[in-house]
């Protein structure tokens, strides 16, 4: 007596579904049946990967169910992986990831992916999904992620707000609306640069020392962390319609955060510097040049002018 692995049947019809084609007629009254001891052990859970680039790398590598193109791979195979590359592999579809449950790094750059759900790896630590499709990104089940890397796709909302171990994200050349960091206090990188922003607040990533939010729609940005003084970089350039920025300490940063627009100053409480705008009730105290100098004016020179209120107003005289 021998067996033959096959994937269904009915009656006397046996089905090979993988692409032997194995299928036959059942002779001398025997009807089909599954079975769980013909091969000495119980039948193995399989998991569903319809992507055949995908399926095709996992067979290729050991992970697999030793079918082609039958659209599963034996979840035993890949449910201790803890690294996984299919960078630039024309995939489309990564369903079956959720199995990976032992996973902590997932490289899948440069493919063609639209939608990505990492909800159920929960080991999951560094993700890098750039140059995509994406549309949808759920990451809220991937609560040990430390670095995020979903730049260059489509995504037009994000939500991180169960991420709180991030120190890494990077969101840029997407098309988000909003953001919310409140939660994400290990945050030491923000890149969210290329975006639709019109408001921005990241005075709870109190870690916080890089912010690169240029070329948005920012109306408000509010930068009061408590940590600027230990910032390596910011720029929140090209964001004309940004002209008060919120931060620890105004003089501080007018003098070391210079990537900022022409029209825009800091200020500790940006909210009072616009009425104070209005009704100009606000003292000067006094006017700086771009060394910290007093100084009482210059034409054609960048000025900074100091108010009793807290803000810095960047000015140049022409006549």
């Amino acid at each position: 007596m021998g067996y033959w692995r096959l994937n269904d049947g009915q009656g006397t019809i046996a089905d090979d579904q993988s692409s032997n084609g194995n299928n036959g007629t059942l002779m001398g009254g025997i009807q089909w049946q599954n079975s769980t001891s013909c091969f000495g052990s119980t039948s193995q859970s399989l998991t569903y990967v319809p992507d055949d680039n995908f399926e095709n790398y996992l067979e290729s590598n050991g992970m697999g169910d030793g079918i082609a193109l039958n659209d599963s791979v034996f979840t035993t195979s890949i449910n201790t992986v803890t690294y996984l590359d299919v960078n630039n592999l024309s995939i489309s579809d990564l369903t079956g990831i959720g199995d990976f449950s032992a996973l902590t790094i997932l490289l899948c750059a440069d493919n063609q992916i639209t939608s990505l759900d990492v909800s159920n790896n929960t080991a999951l630590t560094a993700l890098r999904c750039v140059f995509n499709q994406l549309t949808s990104l759920d990451v809220s089940g991937a609560t040990a992620l430390t670095e995020l890397h979903c730049h260059d796709n489509q995504l037009t909302s994000l939500d991180v707000s169960n991420n709180t171990a991030l120190t890494i994200l990077s969101c840029s050349i997407n098309q988000l609306t909003s953001l919310d960091v409140s939660t994400n206090t290990a945050l030491t990188f923000l890149g969210c640069e290329h975006n639709s922003l019109p408001i921005l607040n990241v005075s709870g990533a109190t870690a916080l020392t890089e912010l690169y939010c240029y070329n948005n729609q920012l109306t408000s940005l509010d930068v009061r962390n408590g940590n600027n003084t230990n910032f390596i970089n910011f720029n929140s350039t090209s964001n004309p319609n940004l002209f008060c920025i919120d931060v620890d300490n105004p003089t501080y940063s007018t003098t070391n955060w210079t990537n900022i627009d022409a029209w825009a100053s800091f200020s500790s409480n940006c909210s009072v510097s616009a009425i104070d705008d209005m009704t100009e009730i606000k003292k000067l105290l006094k006017i700086i040049d771009v060394l910290g100098r007093d100084t009482k004016g210059a034409n054609y020179k960048p000025l900074f002018y100091i108010y009793d209120d807290g803000t810095v107003k960047k000015k140049m005289i022409i006549e």
